[in-house]
């Protein structure tokens, strides 16, 4: 399984998870640094275009670790909240393609 961290220590704001998670992923120069983009990047996990440094088999899942969750979770509860809304509507998608959902989201 593909995993990818992210130091929840270092996320302080929008701007800080964004920098973060286009270090993590490895998404593209050219990367929105919004929601929409980040779904946007990862809706193509299992597809070679180059919108994350990951590339995973039909089958894949790929594991997002956040840590520091206690802290982050109390500091940022919208951004956690976001990011699984989006995390569940990227594997929701999967499943409207009858594709097998491709993220798991770790807090610890």
């Amino acid at each position: 399984m593909a995993t990818v961290q992210l130091a929840g220590d270092r996320i302080t704001d929008w701007d800080s998870f964004h920098t973060e998670s286009a270090q993590a992923f490895g998404f593209p120069d050219f990367y929105g640094r919004n929601m929409d983009a980040w779904v946007d990047c990862l809706s193509y996990l299992r597809d070679e275009d180059g919108m994350t440094r990951f590339h995973l088999k039909p089958k894949e899942v790929l594991r997002i670790e956040i840590s520091g969750s206690k802290e982050l979770h109390e500091r940022l509860p919208d951004l956690v909240e976001d990011v699984e809304f989006c995390c569940t509507a990227i594997n929701d998608r999967c499943e409207d393609y009858d594709e097998l959902p491709m993220l798991e989201l770790v807090w610890k």
